[in-house]
């Protein structure tokens, strides 16, 4: 303990140091438009919202994924407490662009700041949470230590750590602080049995340490606007003649596979569309610019331009619209494991649209994401169909197009693992919550209900 504090206290120094750094490579990013032109102070702890009197919980997340999975629980969360008050932050601008707008309006929305001393500390003055729930792996000394010192309980769900962190923290430098910092939780829930090995190893107390399931099964549908959903149909409607997949969470790189595979399946469905998907939308529009410059009828989604009766590519360059876009689609291609090195994606979504799920492998597993396709496999072997490499792919995508029983027995495969593994999970993270992190929150709202009730009396 005593050498953790000392590398605390290394890194708080440090940390402090580089403040003004720090904020000039904000202003860099405000710059490039990376950062949000007027909100960015929030990234210095400094707020745009007020503070709303009574008990107060923030949940945090990276990006878009790990806010979608906090949806769920926080909705369950206020359902059972009404008078909570949410604060949700974000750190990437795509995903503030996303939930911004459609988010219930009785969450708080803004950036998180960054792990210096002061912005965490004006950000704790001014919000005062009564507790802090963490998604996945925002793992944060600063953060973590001065909310232990405020008294504030902590929950870390869908906690995971990746092969590479786990090697860094589990060092003779590192443990020692990692291992402090984790002691500061009251519950960390991972991702799944692997991932709780991994905490364990890196010396979190084991009796915080409880297993719920996977949090990315149940990502909702946080909806379209009316304009959406009429643009959805309609590409629905121009797509129901055509032969359909889709590639989704395309990196760099992964797109020259997905194009060599297109090219081989046009030659024996003349009639079929390719829907690519990247990871960022400004590699969507770097694909199509490529694509129309070699010739090919290409519609790019951002420029709601009809489909063609030649056009055999649909490249997506919006967020947000994920879940919508496997419902168009009977097959889909996973990406991020095309690649050596890569980690996979999320297939949960597309189990959940009823699509045949196909992965490749380049090396021994997908990443974290490993556990989510053993689990699917282990509760339907046909609910995903992993392949070794770009030749594989395109014999089981011409296997799925011309043998309509088995695109069929595929999709109700996943459909099946899907609805088996998502069921109770909420639910079973709201159990651990309110034992662990809620509990001392009722006596404290019932406390506030019954003050705000006399100041009422009072004055009438």
């Amino acid at each position: 303990m005593k050498s953790g504090l000392v590398a605390y206290k290394i890194y708080r120094a440090l940390s402090h140091g580089i403040s003004p750094l720090i904020q000039l490579h904000l202003r860099w990013r405000r710059f490039r438009g990376l950062e949000h032109l007027q909100r960015w102070p929030e990234r210095l702890g400094q707020p745009s919202q007020p503070r709303r009197p009574g008990p107060l919980v923030w949940f945090h997340a990276v990006s878009l994924g790990e806010g979608m999975i906090a949806i769920p629980v926080i909705k369950h969360c206020l359902q059972r407490m009404p008078q909570l008050n949410v604060l949700m932050t974000i750190t990437t601008l795509s995903a503030f662009e996303v939930l911004s707008n459609r988010l219930p309006s009785e969450i708080i929305l803004q950036f998180s700041p960054v792990d210096t001393p002061a912005s965490i500390s004006s950000f704790l003055q001014y919000w005062k949470p009564n507790a802090i729930v963490l998604m996945e792996s925002e793992l944060w000394p600063n953060l973590i230590m001065d909310a232990s010192k405020n008294g504030i309980t902590m929950a870390l769900l869908n906690a995971r750590i990746s092969e590479k962190s786990f090697n860094l923290w589990s060092g003779s430098v590192l443990l020692p602080l990692i291992s402090l910092m984790l002691s500061k939780f009251s519950l960390i829930a991972p991702l799944s049995t692997e991932q709780g090995v991994r905490f364990q190893l890196l010396q979190a107390p084991p009796y915080i340490i409880n297993y719920s399931g996977d949090l990315k099964y149940v990502i909702e549908d946080i909806g379209l606007n009316e304009s959406g959903r009429k643009n959805i149909d309609n590409l629905r409607h121009q797509l129901s003649q055509k032969q359909v997949w889709m590639a989704s969470s395309i990196h760099r790189g992964e797109e020259e596979i997905i194009l060599g595979v297109h090219t081989v399946l046009m030659q024996l469905q003349p009639n079929i569309v390719t829907i690519i998907v990247p990871r960022h939308p400004q590699q969507g529009r770097e694909i199509a610019k490529k694509l129309e410059l070699e010739g090919h009828n290409v519609v790019l989604r951002s420029q709601h331009g009809r489909l063609k009766p030649e056009t055999n590519i649909y490249v997506v360059d919006t967020l947000g619209e994920l879940r919508q876009l496997y419902t168009l689609t009977p097959i889909a291609v996973i990406g991020g494991s095309f690649l050596p090195g890569m980690s996979g994606h999320n297939i949960s979504e597309a189990a959940a649209a009823g699509c045949a799920i196909l992965t490749v492998i380049s090396g021994r597993h997908v990443g974290h994401f490993s556990h989510m396709v053993l689990e699917m496999q282990q509760s339907n072997p046909l609910s995903v169909l992993q392949v070794s490499g770009k030749l594989e792919l395109e014999k089981s995508l011409i296997d799925l197009f011309t043998n309509t029983t088995l695109l069929e027995a595929r999709r109700r495969a996943a459909t099946e693992a899907f609805c088996m593994l998502s069921s109770n999970i909420v639910a079973n993270v709201w159990s651990l919550l309110n034992f662990h992190i809620f509990s001392g929150l009722f006596s404290e709202m019932k406390l506030h209900n019954i003050t705000a009730k006399t100041m009422s009396n009072e004055a009438s």
